[in-house]
């Protein structure tokens, strides 16, 4: 089985940084896009920022210029830098990553518990 643990959300004041961080363990060959996505009270789920294998990011239209999406592949972990916080923000922030198990299987699909991201105004 796969485990994504995140950390790293908590309470902060409009315009102020967070760095969530989410760690990828268990049976793992290796692990192909790993993302960042959020859910606000009585909202779907949403896209914030993905990043590839080789480091390719790619951000949602309303995160460009604020977040940063990196990964450490040694440590299987993603992280987002989120800076000028908004309270629009504010949202349970889940990690998803693509992981291979075993060479030459299929890929499979995998989701953090999540992590509370509030930004008060």
């Amino acid at each position: 089985q796969v485990q994504l643990v995140e950390s790293g959300g908590g309470l902060v004041q409009a315009g102020g940084s967070l760095r969530l961080s989410c760690a990828a363990s268990g049976s793992i060959f290796s692990i192909y896009t790993m993302g960042w996505y959020r859910q606000a009270p009585g909202k779907q789920r949403e896209l914030v920022a993905t990043i590839t294998s080789s480091g390719s990011p790619n951000y949602a239209d309303s995160v460009k210029g604020r977040f940063t999406i990196s990964r450490d592949n040694a440590k299987n972990t993603v992280y987002l830098q989120m800076n000028s916080l908004k309270p629009e923000d504010t949202a349970v922030y889940l990690c998803n990553a693509e992981v291979l198990k075993y060479y030459g299987g299929r890929t499979y699909y995998y989701w953090g518990q999540g992590t509370q991201v509030t930004v008060s105004s």
